[in-house]
């Protein structure tokens, strides 16, 4: 349908085009995400693995109403400090699991187009509706687990002596650092790499088509 190849090219430019969020893009991918999920609601709407895919990206915009509404409970809550450094690091890590998971479904898509232009044959087993779902239960998975581990570093404020009593807790929380300083260094160029690799199979196919 035109509305959902319209729908990726939005998403294409909200996260992999524009160098940062904004808030009315945001705000237009969230309304058009509500659009697409009713969309794909309706009997006549094929059931492929693309549809799979942007069943997701639709689902990961939930995580903007969730920030949003982080954000509120925020500016109601300021009483203690250890309550507002968790609410401020959750508002911030449903905002990147948003765009980290889109970003990784939207390759995905890109991905699914190339092997269907180059190898139509060749993939079709691995071009399945299980396989999308596979793929997207990993891909939030990882993300979540992602976002777990920078929720772990507003602990780091507190007293050690609050985790005298309970060693395994303070040994987790230290693993949990290193692994999020480890995410941190990598993040950004797994993102410049994902742009790049969508480019490329974009430049393919654009070339592929013409005459």
């Amino acid at each position: 349908m035109k509305d959902l190849r319209r729908y990726l090219t939005f998403k294409y430019v909200q996260y992999l085009v524009l160098p940062s969020p904004n808030i009315i893009v945001t705000l237009l991918g969230l309304f058009a995400s509500v659009y697409v999920t009713l969309i794909l609601t309706l009997p006549f709407v094929s059931r492929k693995s693309t549809a799979v895919f942007i069943s997701n990206i639709a689902q990961a915009d939930i995580l903007v109403g969730c920030s949003i509404f982080s954000a509120m409970i925020q500016d109601v809550i300021k009483s203690e400090i250890l309550s507002y450094s968790v609410q401020s690091t959750l508002r911030q890590n449903f905002q990147i699991a948003n765009v980290h998971i889109s970003s990784l479904l939207l390759s995905c898509v890109s991905l699914e187009a190339f092997l269907i232009t180059f190898l139509p044959v060749e993939t079709r087993h691995i071009r399945t509706v299980r396989c999308a779902k596979v793929a997207s239960k990993i891909i939030w998975i990882a993300i979540i687990i992602e976002c777990f581990l920078y929720q772990m570093e507003c602990f780091k404020h507190l007293s050690i002596s609050y985790f005298d009593t309970h060693r395994h807790v303070l040994l987790l929380l230290n693993y949990c650092y290193g692994a999020t300083k480890l995410l941190k260094s990598v993040v950004y160029p797994i993102g410049l790499l994902l742009r790049i690799f969508n480019v490329y199979l974009f430049y393919k196919m654009y070339f592929h088509v013409l005459p």
